[in-house]
């Protein structure tokens, strides 16, 4: 069998320890770089990233990557983005004012409702458990990265902004927090974004990285 082969981008903004110990957990080869060279020559890419969007976005101006991952990311190198990293996929942040985003995927990022649908104050940043769903009218997930999961499993998220994509064909799954729909995971072509973190969501995001692997 060939040596998967993982390229973690790494700007000073992303949780790459457990993102990289998630991936050798399959044998997989990891590399963290912010050397343009390599991240376009990569077989797969991940975007990781916690913190605030308008940092982040920062970050990746200061080591001349924007159009870095925009070009491997529109060439079908498949590019998986990581919490923080999935809002970057977006076109624009509210976040600390309007930010602009990579814009690999139509939409826009904003807060998450601070109070229910019925208007009761919730918690935020939104942290713990929550059970993926299908979304956009979906009866399967065949063909994504969630393909080997199933309704109702379990990942944990930590976030305060959510993704908002404009056509709802990019939108794969969603969770529910306080009667809100929240973006799981987002796609568009080889691209995916996942809100939670796949790799401190036990087996059921083990199976979403090893899904990567394969693609």
């Amino acid at each position: 069998m060939i040596t998967p082969n993982i390229t973690i981008i790494d700007y000073g903004v992303g949780n790459t320890l457990s993102v990289s110990r998630g991936f050798e957990y399959f044998g997989a080869t990891v590399e963290l770089t912010s050397d343009p060279e390599k991240i376009l020559s990569a077989q797969r890419v991940v975007l990781p990233g916690v913190g605030a969007f308008p940092k982040a976005m920062q970050a990746l101006m200061s080591l001349n990557l924007i159009t870095v991952i925009q070009e491997l990311a529109n060439k079908g190198t498949p590019l998986l983005a990581i919490c923080l990293g999935m809002q970057l996929l977006l076109d624009e942040s509210d976040e600390f004012g309007e930010t602009a985003g990579l814009g690999l995927i139509p939409g826009r990022v904003v807060a998450v409702p601070n109070t229910t649908i019925d208007g009761v104050i919730q918690k935020i940043p939104n942290i713990g458990w929550n059970s993926l769903n299908y979304s956009n009218g979906r009866g399967t997930w065949k063909d994504t990265l969630l393909q080997d999961n199933k309704p109702g499993d379990a990942v944990y998220f930590v976030h305060s902004f959510m993704s908002q994509p404009s056509d709802r064909k990019n939108l794969i799954a969603h969770a529910n927090y306080g009667g809100h729909k929240i973006s799981a995971v987002i796609n568009r072509d080889k691209i995916t974004g996942c809100q939670f973190h796949p790799e401190k969501s036990g087996v059921v995001g083990l199976k979403i990285l090893e899904r990567f692997i394969l693609q």
